[in-house]
This record gives structure tokens, C-alpha cells and sequence, in this order.
């Protein structure tokens, strides 16, 4: 399987986000020394910081711009939610452990980023009551199509997500969603709904 075609243009503005949010800074003090590292770190409650190399990848797909309305499923520290503010989107994060949803939102105050992270229901996917969502970003392996997190998307939405260790992006055009695979395979933590 080839890899979906990405402009340079959106490569271009995802590192230079990227590069304008230090990971250090998203990880607890125990494991910093590790933001360098192309592998994902481990955060506490069974979550991870995914590895930058992934993280790009998912946003160069998701190709969120100023004025969209992001959701950031599985936010962890808030590191992805910081970038895609750094993009310019309008971003909520969402997180199902208290702890973590703390930790992401004082990693977010202290960068400066608009962006916050609200903590999850248990047994529902997302934010339905807030959605339509321009883009959605899914950084946790649902193990089949999270079709409550397509219904949140809006029309000519776009979300990325993890599927059974492969990397879906789906696209919504006259209510319709389009599914396409990017190349390689992918390890996440589970989603849990």
C-alpha cells in the first residue's frame, strides 16, 4: 500500500508547527529526556506521547487550517492539541482520565495555546453535542471504524484515525463518507469509549 499524496505545502506548515511546540514540554519531568526520540514515550495512565514521526503524519492528512473546527480525540498531554492550535484551528481536546485532562490543560497554559482539553464521557466517542467538527484527530486505536466520530464530522470534513493498526482517512462529501488507507502499519494505545 502506497502513502496517500500530501502537498508540500501542508508538510511545510506541519513542521514548522511542530517545531513551534516543544514536545519536552508536553512530557512528564521524568521522561523530557526522551522528546528527542523518534518513539512514543509513555505519559502514565496507560497513555503515550506518540511518536513525532506519526504525529506528523497524521497532521500533514488531516491538513487542519485556520477557521476549522478541530477535535482532538485521545489528547493525552495535550501535545497534538497545542499543534493543531499552532495551525491555526480552533481545537478542543478530549481525554477520558482526569489526570490526564489536568495535565494536558496546564501543559497547554504554560505554552500559551488557546486550545483546552475537556474531559470525555464515559461511553461516548468525541463531543457529539458540540460537533459539527471540521477536522477530527483520533490518536488511539479504536480496533473498527469509530462510526459515532464520522457522524460528528461536518460537510467536507475530514477525520484520521487508527483503525486495526492501519491509518484511515476519512472524508465526508454530501453526507456521504469516503474512506482511503494510508500506506504502513500503526501501533496505539486503545481507544476507550
Amino acid at each position: 500500500m502506497r502513502d496517500l499524496e500530501v502537498p508540500d505545502a501542508v508538510r511545510e506548515r506541519v513542521r514548522e508547527a511542530m517545531q513551534a511546540t516543544d514536545r519536552a514540554a508536553f512530557l512528564p519531568r521524568v521522561v523530557r529526556h526522551l522528546a528527542g526520540v523518534d518513539r512514543p514515550v509513555g505519559i502514565g495512565w496507560d497513555a503515550t506521547n506518540s511518536q513525532p514521526s506519526t504525529v506528523a503524519r497524521m497532521l500533514e492528512l488531516l491538513d487542519a487550517r485556520p477557521g476549522h473546527r478541530v477535535l482532538d480525540v485521545g489528547a493525552g498531554s495535550g501535545w497534538t492539541t497545542a499543534i493543531l492550535a499552532e495551525l491555526g484551528a480552533e481545537t478542543t481536546g478530549v481525554e477520558l482520565v482526569p489526570e490526564l485532562v489536568a495535565f494536558a490543560n496546564a501543559n497547554l497554559a504554560e505554552h500559551g495555546s488557546p486550545a483546552r482539553v475537556r474531559r470525555a464521557t464515559p461511553g461516548v466517542l468525541g463531543l457529539p453535542d458540540d460537533g459539527p467538527w471540521d477536522r477530527i484527530l483520533v490518536s488511539a486505536d479504536f480496533g473498527r471504524m469509530p462510526d459515532a466520530l464520522v457522524a460528528q464530522l461536518a460537510e467536507r470534513g475530514r477525520m484520521v484515525a487508527p483503525v486495526a493498526g492501519l491509518m484511515l482517512v476519512v472524508d465526508v462529501h454530501r453526507g456521504v463518507p469516503r474512506v482511503r488507507q494510508d500506506g504502513g502499519r500503526y501501533a496505539f494505545v486503545p481507544l476507550i469509549g
